[in-house]
């Protein structure tokens, strides 16, 4: 990470430079002549009473006093990565992955998008503010508030890092609560599908009851209406079975996958407890990302809750590495 020139360390931030990723090195011990550097790089969402407030990737907040700063200079949002690994702005996956799981109820409010489905995921009953909500942040904070109440919801608004940190303060500062964090995740399709086809995998369009029944969300084995309406929203789903044993005793796993231009978006990949550690996941995978191939895609998302190791763990060796985080600020209740 590179601050000098003519190997001199440098500032090159301002107050002007909210809103801006950053990378800035201080010291530990503000004051000192001998402490240890440490380097940040996230969203520079605040630079007031001499305090700078930087977001990470991750969602943390971190706070560095302006005297222990010693370099600071201004970074690409995107940066680079890997090869072969897909490349896209926060704004076009977080575009993409929205339509692969559209809500039952949507309306406008300026460039906002309010989103209800019965409760059924946070994701399809949250606001996707994608811009300006065509007035002040208050007046459309309680318009988003008087909407979810009028159908029995909790008000939660979806906020990256990368794109929402002015944002995320501004509806910190109202009260509003950071809950259910995530990170979206990028990969190849076609190394997912190099491998022989997998008879035990099914694949249909609809998710029917077998499917339901192993699937984490579903109530009793069943699933609403308004869930239905999400799962099978999407530009083109495809849905994946391995049927257990004879006996009745459910699926042994399950998959779903939405294709969406060059997009193949994977979701509900889950495993019957007994039959773990066979490899069924990279099987369900593989066979959703033929299919998708098929339709012309060639790149691949997930979304994870952070904290989810095993999850991490299998999508690593699969190829995915992260591309953004997100998470929600919940209304004040009363």
């Amino acid at each position: 990470m590179e601050f000098t020139t003519g190997g001199r360390l440098e500032v090159r931030i301002t107050a002007s430079d909210v809103g801006k990723r950053v990378s800035v090195r201080s010291l530990t011990a503000a004051g000192e002549r001998l402490g240890r550097f440490t380097d940040t790089v996230g969203i520079l969402t605040s630079w007031t009473g001499g305090v700078l407030r930087i977001t990470r990737r991750d969602g943390e907040h971190v706070e560095i006093e302006e005297e222990s700063m010693v370099a600071g200079k201004t970074v690409p949002q995107t940066p680079a990565r890997r090869r072969g690994v897909p490349s896209a702005t926060v704004r076009e996956l977080v575009t993409v992955a929205a339509r692969g799981w559209p809500p039952a109820e949507s309306e406008r409010l300026g460039e906002w998008t309010l989103r209800a489905a019965g409760g059924f995921t946070s994701r399809a009953n949250s606001v996707l503010p994608l811009g300006d909500p065509g007035g002040p942040l208050p007046a459309a904070a309680d318009r988003a508030v008087r909407w979810y109440a009028a159908r029995g919801l909790p008000a939660r608004v979806q906020v990256t890092v990368e794109d929402d940190a002015l944002l995320d303060r501004e509806l910190r500062d109202r009260g509003w609560t950071a809950e259910r964090f995530a990170l979206v995740r990028v990969g190849a399709l076609a190394p997912l599908a190099d491998r022989e086809p997998d008879q035990r995998v099914v694949l249909s369009r609809e998710p029917g009851s077998e499917w339901a029944s192993l699937y984490h969300r579903a109530e009793g084995g069943g699933l609403p209406e308004a869930a239905l309406t999400v799962l099978r929203g999407g530009p083109s789903v495809w849905f994946a079975t391995v049927p257990g044993a004879e006996n009745g005793s459910g699926p042994a796993a399950i998959g779903r996958c939405v294709v969406d231009g060059r997009w193949a978006g994977f979701a509900a990949i889950e495993v019957a407890p007994g039959r773990r550690g066979e490899g069924l996941a990279r099987a369900v995978m593989a066979e959703l990302a033929r299919a998708a191939l098929a339709e012309g895609a060639s790149a691949a998302y997930l979304q994870i809750e952070r904290g989810n190791e095993a999850a991490r763990a299998l999508y690593d060796k699969l190829g995915f590495v992260d591309h953004h985080a997100y998470h929600y600020l919940r209304a004040p209740q009363g």
